[in-house]
């Protein structure tokens, strides 16, 4: 029997009301409408090259700044990656990949721990890439990182266009989180650590 790899969260505070739905083993299909332009050009990249189909749906305080939402998206589809794939029962867990794009090359690596960490070593010429402030970026990726439960280094190796340094982010992690929810065929019925779970 084939387990569909799905999951739908729901999340509403006076800041946000967002909702997600993931699916680890779709074809990169995206509907995605945060307010945020170039977010929303982020999320796309996430699920295009990730292989993920993603729908996200998102309403914030935009009028104060981008930050809540921001954030609160990295929250639920943190949290929607996290259901949908369950025990972890069977996944390659691991994986790395050098992402390059024009002058701009960055590392992503990753491991669906259970254990939540991000080290963040990208750094920014300019305060904003469109209407976006660049240091949002971080505040998404630790978001994502702690709701999903993954142990993730992002780190940009060199780059001068920011637009280009984030978007290797992005599609950094949509590589690697692709190969990391990878079915291995060795592993199936297992969880791939020796303490038997990844939670």
């Amino acid at each position: 029997m084939i387990v569909k790899r799905q999951a739908t969260i729901a999340r509403r505070t006076k800041e946000t009301e967002i909702t997600a739905t993931i699916d680890l083993d779709g074809t990169g299909v995206s509907e995605i409408a945060t307010g945020i332009g170039f977010l929303d050009h982020m999320l796309e990249q996430l699920a295009r090259h990730g292989l993920f189909d993603i729908k996200l749906a998102a309403k914030g305080d935009l009028h104060i700044d981008f930050h809540h939402t921001t954030e609160d998206v990295g929250i639920v589809l943190g949290q929607a990656v996290a259901k949908a794939l369950g025990d972890k029962q069977g996944i390659t867990r691991y994986a790395d990949v050098l992402l390059p794009m024009d002058e701009a090359l960055t590392r992503v690596a990753l491991d669906i721990s259970g254990r939540p960490y991000l080290v963040w070593k990208v750094a920014f010429s300019q305060p904003k890439v469109g209407d976006m402030d660049t240091e949002l970026f971080r505040e998404w990726f630790q978001a994502f990182a702690q709701n999903a439960g993954i142990t993730l280094h992002v780190e940009s190796l060199y780059g001068d266009n920011n637009h280009h340094i984030a978007e290797t982010c992005y599609k950094g992690l949509a590589r690697a989180l692709r190969g990391a929810v990878a079915l291995d065929p060795r592993q199936v019925g297992r969880v791939p650590s020796t303490k038997g779970m990844l939670a």
